[in-house]
């Protein structure tokens, strides 16, 4: 299979700062699958995602989008193949929600030109398609907190890109709308979709993920299919703490190990 991104040897260090966010991370990230970026708090995962969108340029080493240096892509061509769904955006206006997600069709439209009837036409599918039976025409500001996340998830699929990034797509859900985001991922891999994001989940990754990258400060520690990724050493190894992985009905289930550990009454 080809590669939508390949990373060889990036490096990143923010100003003022001594520690490298990123060292010498080399990885491919391959086309029409989904990749899991794990890794624990500071481990650089945020800092990835902003190269990778092209937002900051790496220090050393070199970022191909679909075979080209990243930069050599315009922002708004950029944005016609890939699109982001962040962990959290203020939605402070009024905005409907038809409106917030019709903000996604913007690398298709002129400077200040209005979307037409097909631009609209496809705002609403996006809406439909993320499941949110909700009026179009209704404030973004009433929504709760997972109701705003299938929102901005629907802005990234208006956006008709060939990659989705996502940042910590399930970290304010509760299980019934993780449910309904697995859904959508699952059928947007069908449909040929490139899908990319960061978690602390493990259980989330094995449900959704085809690849595990695991990063703990700002290395790689490895790349490889989820199934030979997530082993209790593995996972212990990234996060520190003793982690067991329990195969159950064809799928693994990761949870803390409380072996060794004193429980007071």
């Amino acid at each position: 299979m080809s590669h939508m991104y390949e990373l060889d040897h990036v490096s990143y260090t923010y100003p003022a700062s001594h520690a490298h966010a990123l060292n010498q991370v080399s990885m491919d990230i391959t086309e029409h699958r989904a990749t899991a970026i794990l890794g624990p708090n500071g481990a650089g995962k945020s800092t990835l995602l902003d190269l990778l969108l092209g937002w900051k340029a790496p220090d050393t080493g070199t970022i191909l989008l679909k075979g080209a240096p990243i930069h050599s892509y315009s922002r708004r061509d950029r944005g016609k193949i890939v699109s982001l769904v962040p962990q959290n955006e203020p939605l402070q206006f009024s905005f409907t929600l038809l409106d917030y997600v019709l903000f996604g069709r913007a690398p298709y439209l002129p400077q200040l030109a209005k979307p037409s009837s097909e631009d609209i036409e496809i705002a609403l599918w996006a809406i439909e398609r993320v499941q949110l039976d909700l009026s179009p025409q209704r404030s973004v500001t009433s929504l709760s907190g997972g109701q705003r996340q299938l929102l901005m998830l629907a802005r990234a699929i208006a956006q008709q890109p060939e990659m989705i990034i996502l940042d910590e797509p399930t970290s304010s859900l509760d299980p019934g709308n993780i449910s309904i985001v697995i859904d959508i991922m699952h059928r947007l891999l069908e449909s040929g979709m490139t899908l990319l994001y960061t978690t602390h989940d493990p259980n989330f990754a094995a449900e959704t993920a085809h690849y595990t990258a695991m990063l703990k400060q700002g290395k790689l520690l490895r790349n490889l299919p989820t199934g030979q990724a997530l082993t209790g050493a593995f996972i212990s190894e990234l996060y520190d703490t003793s982690i067991e992985v329990l195969h159950h009905e064809d799928r693994d289930i990761v949870f803390r190990s409380t072996v060794n550990r004193q429980i007071y009454r």
